[in-house]
């Protein structure tokens, strides 16, 4: 004896367009993956070149190409016969449409390509002035000596600071109870390390 099913199981999908924008959505994302999946595995396996282009609900544009989607249309457009001056006119502007489109979106990539060269640039540009104007981060034997007598006169305030900072402690220890001593690490104050 049988039982009965409880689902009923896998129901065959009604090839219509769906209507809901959240479900098309999911449906669309899901199987263009698919597609696109099976496009890949038949390239590798049975090592055939192909494209396919498709325009999502939202009107982007998805490609997958092997070895490229140019060089597949390239190639294809290469093997039409030229036009014919017979062509019906829906067929000649409908091509048209098509070399017209393409064209728009090479000339905004292309635009797009110059404004990123221009970024760089403009960082590149940025990152040399910021390492001009901290020049006493370079390396010191690519100073000049102008550059070495600034540095110079720096470090000998600095040193005159610590001085200064020094004997202000040393004195405010020496006005209190409890002695304070700085500790300037292992290397001591005069910087010759501990002694052994």
């Amino acid at each position: 004896m049988t039982t009965p099913k409880k689902t009923k199981g896998r129901q065959k999908i009604e090839m219509t367009k769906i209507v809901d924008e959240k479900s098309l959505a999911v449906t669309f994302s899901k199987r263009h993956h698919g597609l696109l999946s099976k496009a890949n595995e038949l390239s590798t396996l049975c090592g055939v070149d192909l494209a396919i282009i498709i325009f999502s609900p939202t009107k982007k544009p998805i490609s997958f190409g092997h070895p490229s989607v140019e060089a597949i249309i390239d190639r294809y457009l290469e093997q039409l016969p030229p036009p014919n001056p017979s062509m019906s006119p829906f067929m000649e502007s409908y091509r048209n449409a098509n070399i017209q489109e393409l064209s728009r979106q090479l000339t905004n990539m292309t635009a797009q390509l110059d404004v990123e060269k221009k970024t760089a640039e403009e960082l590149d540009r940025i990152k040399k002035a910021r390492k001009d104007r901290n020049w006493w981060d370079a390396p010191i034997e690519t100073l000049s000596i102008d550059q070495l007598e600034k540095l110079k006169v720096g470090m000998l305030e600095l040193k005159k600071n610590s001085e200064m900072q020094a004997e202000r402690l040393m004195a405010e220890a020496a006005n209190t109870t409890t002695p304070i001593i700085p500790r300037f690490g292992s290397a001591g104050v005069d910087g010759a390390g501990p002694s052994t």
